[in-house]
């Protein structure tokens, strides 16, 4: 984990941001940039406000989070491609769905005038009951900046969370057909370093301090 001062906003744009590094490997497309808007064009972000999909994940500018088509901000800044990845989730707590499962539950009994129910009858309710309140749930976003260094072929992604790395990952793999393999120290200063700096790096053994 690093720390950038880039400038005002949020992500790649914010005064003090957190971000992982990542290697960019395979082959790069060609036409470069011609593809790499086409590719991006067809992972964009799509909006499931008014549908019932859960889950929707894609691209969108770093321009604004309605800003799939790249119309604020466009993807290229000198030798950088820079997108921000979009999540919109439906998301129901577990302790909401309990409880208006069990109260359904509760009237179906009153109702069949009965102790108890069946297990498939329970969760039978428990999900239509989930169903019910994920159609009534408002998604929930999320939204993390990237930033790709072609002069070097390393991402910046601005964020530390495990899940949005996880995502990043395959959604860029889906997208480019490209790999990104964190970086740790180590493979950092691979990176970095100079043919004598490597050297030695060669010649380093695990110690036991006591």
């Amino acid at each position: 984990m690093h720390m950038i001062f880039l400038g005002d906003g949020m992500g790649l744009l914010s005064g003090a941001a957190s971000f992982m590094r990542f290697t960019v490997e395979g082959q790069l497309p060609e036409p470069f940039w011609e593809e790499v808007a086409e590719r991006v064009r067809a992972h964009s972000f799509k909006d499931i406000d008014d549908i019932l999909e859960e889950f929707s994940i894609g691209w969108v500018s770093v321009g604004g989070m309605f800003d799939a088509d790249f119309a604020r901000a466009p993807l290229a800044a000198g030798d950088y491609v820079v997108l921000s990845m979009r999540i919109d989730e439906r998301k129901v707590s577990p302790s909401v769905l309990k409880k208006c499962a069990l109260k359904e539950e509760e009237r179906i009994k009153r109702e069949r005038q009965v102790p108890r129910l069946a297990r498939s009858t329970v969760t039978e309710i428990k999900e239509r009951v989930r169903s019910e309140l994920v159609r009534k749930s408002v998604p929930v976003p999320g939204v993390y900046d990237l930033a790709w260094n072609l002069s070097d072929n390393t991402v910046l992604f601005f964020s530390t969370s495990k899940k949005a790395l996880v995502h990043v990952e395959e959604l860029f793999k889906a997208t480019f057909d490209l790999s990104l393999i964190l970086q740790i120290p180590w493979t950092a200063a691979e990176h970095l370093g100079d043919e004598a700096s490597l050297a030695g790096m060669s010649k380093l053994r695990p110690e036991i301090l006591v």
